[in-house]
């Protein structure tokens, strides 16, 4: 009797497994959607980071047996097709969670919808306050990148230790992205706000930001914040060194991939960006004083393997391995029979050494704590690469 109620017992976990959707005996399908074309297509590497990675991972016998299907739908960086295309993922292709989603408006234009149908949205392409504090409504949904309000905080007490007499100039994105990042610039530079001369916007989908930085120049301002995504993040340095403006420079994160500079440089010459500082939590593969480390290494051997048409210079592949890592390791703590409750607990109490990041940081999660990435490096750029600075400091 005792060998029936055993035999019963693993006959209804594996069946709950299989009801799961997305799960099957030999697989686990994720979903996501990016821009693999269009003007953002230089966070692609995102997502294909991710997928060498879940095929490095399903190579070495996947999570406990089951391989990892990451399905990505071209959104264009455009939230109403975000939208189409994640109901195609969990209405069409059934997919267990979307994983790795890129942006902020995107993210936000289908929590109310994943949430509804209890759908994991995990580790997000964002930093947005909403989406980390937004839990208690939103439990489905879980950001990956720092706190954007903590980030614009971090650069305002740079720029008020370093240069407290700064006229500041500011571009910035006009959407929760750009304001949050403002809105925590200002509250580091606490009475040194005023010093704000000007910020200007540009809007999500704008082919130039050229006459932004034109208009920012003539502010007279010597110190240039820019809150920007890879694409306008180029065109504001190049624009600035070609109306000859050579003012103090302050990057935020999402923009400090090494390939940003290389077409900078191509565009100008070496002296652009030099002294530009920023914050970064991962290695960069580029950088000769991290090859040695074993996140590197591990990167590189996985680009060779699964990507060997890329440039691994382009080091947003080594932030899609480190959520891929993530979402493996959340996927091996929810267990043999995964459940989409199962993994979100999992996701939700981390406590991870990954080994893209760098030295000293960690992934944590709480049931309150929506934001895994606490702490990151202050780093600058000199001699072409993005150098790190002192100890890790906290990010909010």
């Amino acid at each position: 009797m005792r060998l029936l109620a055993v035999a019963a017992l693993a006959l209804t976990f594996a069946s709950t497994a299989l009801a799961t959707p997305g799960v099957t005996k030999t697989q686990i399908v994720l979903g996501a959607t990016g821009p693999l074309t269009g003007t953002e297509s230089a966070y692609e590497p995102v997502l294909t980071g991710a997928k060498a990675y879940f095929d490095y991972v399903n190579a070495h016998g996947g999570v406990y047996g089951r391989k990892v299907v990451y399905k990505v739908e071209d959104d264009q960086y455009d939230p109403v097709q975000t939208v189409q295309k994640t109901q195609k993922l969990v209405e069409q292709d059934k997919v267990f969670a979307i994983f790795n989603s890129i942006g902020t408006e995107h993210s936000i234009a289908v929590r109310d919808y994943l949430n509804q149908r209890k759908v994991p949205q995990l580790f997000v392409g964002s930093g947005a306050t909403t989406l980390g504090t937004g839990h208690a409504k939103y439990p489905w949904t879980l950001p990956l990148l720092p706190n954007n309000v903590g980030e614009g905080t971090l650069e305002g007490r740079q720029i008020a230790k370093q240069h407290p007499g700064a006229k500041i100039a500011v571009l910035y994105e006009n959407d929760v992205y750009g304001k949050e990042l403002l809105a925590g610039l200002k509250k580091g530079l606490g009475a040194r706000a005023k010093q704000i001369v000007s910020a200007v916007s540009y809007a999500l989908l704008d082919d130039n930001v050229l006459p932004q930085v034109q208009q920012l120049k003539a502010s007279g301002a010597d110190t240039f914040v820019i809150f920007a995504l890879p694409k306008e993040a180029i065109q504001a340095f190049v624009g600035a060194s070609k109306l000859g403006w050579r003012p103090f420079e302050y990057l935020s994160s999402v923009s400090i991939d090494p390939a940003v500079m290389q077409i900078v440089r191509l565009n100008t010459d070496a002296s652009t960006g030099a002294g530009a500082q920023s914050m970064a939590f991962l290695h960069d593969p580029t950088n000769p004083t991290q090859q040695r480390s074993a996140g590197v290494k591990l990167y590189l051997q996985i680009m060779k393997r699964y990507l060997p048409g890329e440039d691994p210079k382009a080091a947003a592949h080594i932030y899609g391995m480190m959520a891929a890592y993530a979402m493996v390791d959340s996927l091996k703590k929810a267990g043999r029979n995964p459940t989409r409750a199962g993994v979100l607990k999992a996701a939700t109490s981390l406590n991870e050494t990954n080994p893209f990041l760098l030295p000293g940081l960690k992934l944590t999660t709480t049931r309150t704590n929506y934001f895994p990435i606490a702490k990151a490096y202050l780093v600058k750029f000199e001699h072409g690469y993005w150098n790190v600075l002192g100890r890790p400091v906290r990010v909010g």
